[in-house]
């Protein structure tokens, strides 16, 4: 599967996909407009490794909501992450068993050398 979960409101998101240059074979889903699924949310924890993985530490809902004040289990993680989609990392690219969540510069480095072996 090549696949980007990204927020096409984003330009952060946006510019990281304009630097990937994608392959016309990936798909593309808008997370606001196309929301996650439960299966499409278990997936991506199990290329991870977990919910907490994905899950976006700074979201101004993550602070709002005092979760930081919290201890969240990966129960809380996954319904968070399903509740609201500002709480996924963004952006996920999938290529298929690799993963790769947010935006850091070593993740976007990353990307790119799987997607130069491919």
């Amino acid at each position: 599967m090549k696949k980007v979960y990204y927020l096409k409101t984003c330009s952060t998101c946006l510019r990281i996909l304009k630097e990937l240059n994608l392959p016309s074979d990936f798909e593309l889903q808008d997370i606001k407009a196309n929301p996650l699924t439960a299966k499409q949310v278990e997936a991506l924890a199990a290329l991870s490794g977990s919910y907490e993985a994905l899950f976006s530490k700074r979201a101004k809902l993550y602070k709002e909501m005092g979760l930081k004040d919290q201890n969240l289990t990966e129960k809380d993680y996954k319904h968070y992450l399903l509740e609201h989609y500002t709480f996924l990392s963004r952006p996920v690219v999938v290529i298929d068993q690799s993963i790769f969540i947010g935006n850091s510069k070593k993740t976007v480095a990353s990307t790119k050398l799987a997607l130069n072996e491919n």
